[in-house]
């Protein structure tokens, strides 16, 4: 069958974003695979899905999948192209979009500047949320950060879930950061029975970090817009980071605001049209 489609961007972290409201098709995971792959198929870090909604308060449903084909409950830089795609191809005039998602609704809302401000809901720390499974003698402490045996190293990680698992690592320097190494090793250890989003976090400032995330499903990626709310999160939790936070990544600058527990979080960011393509699916 013969899909439009359309290539978009959060600051590099890239997505295929397909319409099936008014289009019908099913993706299986060699599809994607498939469609994924940067020298056979289309290219992308994501497919992101546009669906009627099944709750009537919604506006859409919004489906993400790794280029695994895994399919995964949030995504951050993927919500603001969300929000610019369904008001490109006229699908809504809204300004405020409410979708619903694995991870639960999220709220867009379209600037004045064009930048999409997005409600990602209240991080959460407890294990279960992600899930995560504590040590023993961790099992009935509220903890800021947990221990991680990790690839002979024991490290100590916050653990946030945004909609999707994260773990968050303080580093002195991405640059030098053993990303390549520790990324896949945290992404799938076992006490993370989902696997887990690993964050390198530098703090430059109270309200300026640097920041590369290993992805769950696609591995590094130039931006990561749940990575940068989680590890932001965990740094005011921390009490090393003061609201808002300006997060510097491989692709481009995000703006995180929390005001702390009991509150929503909101991340701020641009989202940018790359192309648009027609394909046959199968």
């Amino acid at each position: 069958m013969l899909l439009h489609f359309t290539k978009m961007h959060g600051l590099g972290n890239d997505f295929m974003m397909v319409d099936l409201v008014t289009q019908r098709a099913h993706f299986t995971d060699a599809q994607v695979r498939r469609l994924a792959d940067r020298r056979f198929g289309v290219g992308f870090d994501q497919l992101l899905v546009v669906e009627p909604p099944r709750d009537p308060d919604m506006d859409f449903r919004y489906r993400i999948y790794n280029a695994d084909g895994s399919e995964v409950e949030n995504c951050g830089n993927g919500a603001r192209c969300f929000a610019r795609f369904v008001r490109d191809q006229r699908l809504t005039h809204k300004r405020e979009i409410h979708v619903e998602t694995a991870g639960g609704p999220l709220v867009l809302k379209v600037e004045d500047d064009g930048r999409i401000r997005v409600d990602m809901g209240e991080p959460r720390f407890a294990p279960e949320a992600l899930p995560f499974t504590p040590e023993p003698f961790e099992a009935t402490e509220d903890r800021v950060l947990h221990a991680l045996d990790v690839d002979g190293e024991r490290l100590e990680v916050g653990v946030v879930s945004m909609g999707n698992p994260h773990a968050v690592l303080r580093v002195d320097d991405v640059d030098t950061a053993p990303v390549e190494r520790l990324g896949p090793a945290i992404e799938a250890h076992p006490r993370f029975p989902r696997r887990v989003n690993a964050g390198f976090m530098q703090v430059v400032s109270a309200h300026e970090i640097r920041l590369r995330v290993y992805e769950r499903g696609s591995g590094e990626t130039l931006a990561c817009g749940t990575g940068a709310c989680a590890a932001v999160a965990s740094g005011i939790r921390q009490g090393v980071l003061e609201s808002p936070v300006n997060v510097h990544l491989p692709g481009g600058e995000l703006t995180i605001e929390w005001a702390g527990p009991g509150h929503p979080l909101f991340m701020t960011g641009p989202a940018e049209r790359v192309f648009d393509g027609r394909l046959v699916l199968y």
